[in-house]
């Protein structure tokens, strides 16, 4: 799944939310210096904030049409970025070294233990290593209506997005106890960001698109899916607002690897 959104690269970065200015300032103003490693760049979302903030950013993806993405600056808010193809994991640093290892979205792509080994490995003295996700707060109304098309459209589904509001505690619990396990940081600093977005009918049903379940359905499927949710909205007034959570686990660079 995790080198499924290439396939519609252009539709990934317009459609994906971006990170609050005050999680990229948080992460900045405790960054020793202004070079950033973006662990899974993508598209390169999150880099173009860390970029405009002033940092120089190197990008790594699994994805080579997502870093042709990035490489090309195909984004609406930014420009072109210096991106490498491979798994972080095998990834040649080549003996560089950086301020801030970031990964946005992806972190839950990475064996936590080996990808905060190798993090620390390229971090400076004092550096730091910034996981952080997005992650849905709907209203309950909002979280019902998903969930019943979800139910009605996807019966034998394990999982229902809609039914389980924090999907992401368990991959971050994941990501803080690998950080702990490497020895080579200090206690993970947990911050929270919380902020909201108005959607348009069209524009979630982008966003939903761009969804690692949704490039996993049959075309039918997804296409009943859509045109669930899309009914959804409709019946909300055409549309509706989602609070979001960024959630993040902030480590200085401290011991040895």
């Amino acid at each position: 799944m995790a080198e499924s959104f290439g396939s519609d690269a252009e539709r990934y970065d317009r459609a994906r939310p971006r990170y609050p200015d005050a999680l990229v300032d948080a992460i900045t103003a405790a960054s020793p210096g202004p070079d950033v490693l973006d662990v899974g760049i993508g598209t390169g979302i999150a880099a173009r904030q860390f970029q405009a903030a002033g940092c120089t950013v190197l990008g790594v993806d699994v994805d080579a049409r997502m870093a042709e993405f990035a490489r090309r600056g195909g984004g609406l808010d930014g420009g072109a970025l210096e991106v490498e193809v491979a798994a972080f994991e095998a990834w040649d640093p080549a003996g560089r070294t950086f301020d801030t290892v970031i990964a946005g979205q992806t972190w839950h792509w990475i064996d936590p233990v080996a990808g905060a080994a190798k993090a620390a490995g390229v971090l400076r003295p004092g550096g730091r290593l910034a996981v952080f996700w997005n992650v849905f707060q709907p209203s309950p109304d909002v979280a019902e209506a998903f969930a019943e098309v979800h139910r009605r459209v996807l019966p034998d589904s394990p999982r229902n997005p809609w039914a389980a509001l924090d999907p992401y505690s368990t991959l971050f619990t994941k990501a803080v106890d690998g950080i702990r396990q490497t020895g080579a940081f200090g206690e993970p600093e947990r911050r929270r960001f919380d902020w909201e977005r108005g959607y348009t009918r069209e524009e979630w049903l982008d966003q939903l698109r761009t969804g690692g379940d949704a490039s996993q359905l049959p075309p039918a499927k997804l296409a009943e899916l859509l045109t669930g949710t899309g009914a959804a909205i409709d019946a909300m007034g055409g549309g509706f607002t989602m609070r979001y959570a960024t959630v993040a686990a902030i480590a200085e660079r401290t011991g040895a690897a």
